[in-house]
């Protein structure tokens, strides 16, 4: 298709393995499989533009696992120069004088599989105005500790973390097969009536 080979990133302690399954399809497929595989580590961060930076922060799995978190990045006059006039504050940068301070506004979160451990060590996932996280069980015969042994979260892990929530969308994927769609409509609208004030969305 004449486009780049992708950059696929993840955490740093899978890139072998990753790198290893690719060779495996080459040799099934006959085919090329070109990308960059790029692992991180919790706190790293990727540049996307000059506006929006992706950090890296870790979850909670049975495995090595991050979230990532995009921000906007915005830069506001100093309070100090905030007085001066355009060509006052030309010249102090021209002079190498730092004016302006950076901002970022968490715009996007995705957890990834994770236990609740993964949202409450990393505040900025409640704040993110959109946030893509895991809900795989919704029954309440399923027991928590299991769940959360696991790597994974329950409907109820969500109830107790309401007045937390911020965002503006919260999208739960990573449901169970286990249930059907009416099944996991029926226990979620049971436990949540009113869908965090109609921010939770399922993907189904």
């Amino acid at each position: 298709m004449k486009m780049d080979p992708p950059v696929i990133y993840m955490p740093d302690s899978a890139v072998d393995t990753a790198w290893d399954m690719l060779q495996n399809f080459k040799r099934l497929d006959r085919g090329s499989m070109p990308c960059e595989l790029v692992g991180l580590l919790p706190g790293d961060e990727t540049d996307i533009s000059r506006e929006y930076v992706v950090t890296a922060l870790p979850t909670r799995h049975t495995i090595d696992s991050v979230g990532f978190v995009v921000h906007h990045r915005r830069h506001k006059l100093k309070p100090e120069f905030q007085d001066l006039s355009g060509p006052e504050i030309r010249d102090l940068k021209c002079a190498g004088t730092e004016v302006t301070t950076e901002m970022r506004v968490p715009i996007v979160a995705y957890t990834g599989d994770t236990n609740p451990r993964g949202l409450d060590e990393n505040p900025v996932f409640f704040d993110a105005k959109i946030l893509i996280t895991e809900m795989t069980f919704v029954a309440p015969e399923h027991r928590k500790e299991k769940i959360h042994k696991h790597g994974h979260m329950h409907i109820d892990d969500y109830r107790q973390r309401a007045e937390r929530f911020n965002n503006e969308l919260i999208i739960a994927a990573h449901l169970s097969t286990r249930y059907n769609v009416a099944q996991v409509k029926r226990f979620v609208e049971k436990a949540l009536p009113d869908g965090l004030d109609g921010r939770l969305k399922l993907w189904l």
